[in-house]
Formats: C-alpha cells, structure tokens, sequence
C-alpha cells in the first residue's frame, strides 16, 4: 500500500536551507520515493492551519518512508534540515 510523507517546514535559514534542497532528492529516490509537492502556493480551504512550506512524499509502503529518513543517504541531509528549519512530519497509509 503506498505512503505519503507530508511535512510542514518553517525554514528559519534560507541559505542553508537551499543546500538541504540540493542534497534531499537523491536520497528519496535512492530509497523509490518521489516528490508530489514541494514548497508549491497552498490555500486553506478550511480551519486555521497555515502550513509554512508543504512536501509530500510518496513511497511504496510505510516502512520504505521511515527507511528513508532512517538511511545513510539522507542522514547528512536530515542534519541540515534539522540546523535550517523546524518540521512537522507525518506518514499516512495510502489506499
């Protein structure tokens, strides 16, 4: 079943943060993941979430997305986002 990674980022290192950006993609597709959003315009339709830059990630299944964040690839790459912003991150099982 797929999963999908969503993640709110309120980026508070704009230029470390463009090096997070370069180094995020070979990661997700090293682990057969893909973007489906990134830092696109959002709109609230409803209730008061704002989100700050919205991702979301598919993956095959919940255990490849927490492999993902869990790998040698993406290790360096979670450092810098943890240093340039602050996240939210949530997986959901797909249908």
């Amino acid at each position: 079943m797929p999963a999908y990674v969503v993640v709110d980022i309120n980026v508070n290192d704009p230029a470390g943060y463009e090096d997070y950006k370069g180094l995020a993609p070979p990661s997700i597709a090293a682990n057969q993941g893909r973007y489906l959003a990134r830092g696109g315009q959002t709109e609230i339709l409803e209730g008061d979430w704002t989100p700050n830059r919205l991702v979301i990630l598919q993956f095959d299944t919940i255990e490849q997305a927490k492999k993902w964040l869990s790998s040698l690839e993406y290790s360096a790459a979670r450092e810098l986002r943890h240093r340039t912003a602050a996240t939210n991150m949530v997986v959901i099982e797909g249908i």
